[in-house]
C-alpha cells in the first residue's frame, strides 16, 4: 500500500450530498446478506453490528437488503423484512444506533422475484413472480409471469417500504435493482420476455424500474434520496450484460435519472476494470458522465480476490488503493462502498482515514459466521 495519510485522509474525509442528504465522508457500507434477523426483525446486535462500523467513520451505511411487503419477495426467515410492526421497530433502533454514531444510513428495499423457490419462507404458500416467469439460467421455473396486478401491488409495496423509510427516521432509500433479482428481471433480456408495456425493446423494459423510483419519489418528501443499485451481471451469470455500448447504458439509466432517482450505486465485481472498450471509466464512471448524477463505485475495494469467491469460502489478501483515490480526485465518480474489508474489520474505514494501512487486514471467510 502506497496511500498516504494525509492524501487518503484529504481525499475519502470530503462530505458529499445526495439530493436533501449530506454524507459525511466519501465511505460507504455496501449491503451484504447477513441473515441473522429470525422472523425478519433486525435486533440489538444488528444495530451494534452497523453503528460498529459508523462509529469507526463509515459515513453511509446501506444495510443488507431487506423484503418489501409483498408475499413472493423472498426466501429466508432469517433475512430482515421491511413491513411489519416488530420489524419497523427493530429497524427504527438501528437507525437510531447508527446516528448516535454519527453517520447516515439508509435500507436497501428487496424483491428477489425468480430467485424464489416456491415453499421457501417466509411465506411457503407463495408463487416465485417474475417478468415472463424465466429463471436467470433461461429456464422456465416454478413460477408465474406477473399479471398487471401482481405489478401494481409489487410497486405499491416498494412505494409503502420507502415510506416507512422516511417515517422512522432513515436517511433515504436504495433500491435493489441489481443482480438478477426482480427489478433487474425486468431490465434484461434475458428474463423478460414479455409482449406488454413492460417488455420489448430496452427502454420498455426500464418501465417497471422506472415506475417504482416514481412511486417513491411521489410517496417520500422532495429532499428525501432515492439510491437505484443496479449491475450488469447477475447472480450465477456473471458475463451477462444489460448493455454494451455507452449509448445503451444511458438508455436504460435515462428513464430512472427522470423518474426520481437522485444517485446511482453502480455494482461491480473488480472496481478497477473499465466497462467499455475506448475508455479507462468504470460503470460508476459512465453512470456519473452519462446522468450527471452522483455514483457509488463497488467490487472488491481494498481486497484482491473476487467478492463471488469470497462469500463462498476463499480469504482474499489486502489490495492497495491508490488508484481508487486517483479516480475520486478526478471525480470519476463520488462514493466508494465497500463490502468484505467492511465485514472483516468494523474498524476499516477509520485505519484507512488515519493511514494505518499496515493494520488492515485480509479478508477471511469466517467473517460470515457472526455479527462482528
Amino acid at each position: 500500500m502506497t496511500a498516504t495519510s494525509s492524501r487518503a485522509a484529504e481525499i475519502l474525509s470530503r462530505p458529499t450530498a445526495i439530493n436533501g442528504l449530506t454524507v459525511p465522508n466519501r465511505i460507504v457500507m455496501a449491503p451484504m446478506t447477513r441473515q441473522f434477523s429470525p422472523g425478519g426483525v433486525p435486533g440489538e446486535d444488528v444495530a451494534s453490528y452497523y453503528s460498529r462500523r459508523a462509529a469507526a467513520g463509515v459515513g453511509l451505511i446501506v444495510t443488507e437488503g431487506t423484503y418489501v411487503g409483498h408475499e413472493s419477495a423472498g426466501n429466508s426467515d432469517r433475512v430482515p423484512r421491511f413491513h411489519g410492526e416488530e420489524q419497523l421497530a427493530g429497524w427504527r433502533k438501528v437507525a437510531e444506533a447508527v446516528h448516535a454514531a454519527g453517520g447516515t444510513i439508509v435500507p436497501q428495499l428487496w424483491h428477489i422475484g425468480m430467485v424464489r423457490e416456491q415453499g421457501q419462507a417466509p411465506y411457503a404458500d407463495a408463487p416465485a413472480v417474475g417478468p415472463s416467469g424465466i429463471r436467470l439460467d433461461g429456464t422456465e421455473g416454478k413460477g408465474a409471469a406477473m399479471t398487471q396486478r401482481d405489478i401494481d401491488d409489487v410497486i405499491g409495496a416498494f412505494a409503502e417500504g420507502a415510506a416507512a423509510a422516511e417515517r422512522i427516521g432513515f436517511d433515504g432509500v436504495e433500491l435493489h435493482g441489481a443482480h438478477g433479482y426482480l427489478i433487474d428481471q425486468f431490465l434484461w433480456a434475458g428474463t423478460n420476455r414479455r409482449a406488454d408495456a413492460y417488455g420489448g425493446d430496452r427502454l420498455a423494459r426500464t418501465k417497471f424500474a422506472a415506475e417504482i423510483v416514481a412511486a417513491v419519489r411521489e410517496t417520500v418528501s422532495p429532499e428525501f434520496p432515492i439510491v437505484f443499485r443496479y449491475s450488469q451481471w447477475k447472480s450465477d451469470n456473471y458475463d451477462a450484460r444489460l448493455t454494451e455500448t455507452p449509448e445503451e447504458l444511458e438508455a436504460v439509466l435515462a428513464p430512472l435519472a427522470a423518474a426520481g432517482v437522485d444517485a446511482f450505486h453502480a455494482s461491480t465485481r473488480r472496481y478497477w476494470l473499465p466497462e467499455f472498450e475506448g475508455a479507462d471509466l468504470n460503470l460508476a464512471g459512465w453512470t456519473k458522465k452519462l446522468t450527471g448524477k452522483p455514483t457509488i463505485t463497488v467490487g472488491s475495494v481494498g481486497l484482491e480476490g473476487d467478492f463471488i469467491r469470497g462469500f463462498a469460502g476463499e480469504g482474499s489478501p489486502v489490495r492497495g488503493i491508490d488508484d481508487l483515490l486517483d479516480s475520486l480526485e478526478r471525480e470519476e465518480y463520488d462514493m466508494v462502498a465497500v463490502g468484505r474489508a467492511l465485514l472483516q474489520d468494523p474498524e476499516w474505514a477509520a485505519k484507512v482515514l488515519t493511514g494505518r494501512f499496515e493494520e488492515l487486514r485480509p479478508y477471511e471467510a469466517t467473517a460470515l459466521r457472526s455479527l462482528s
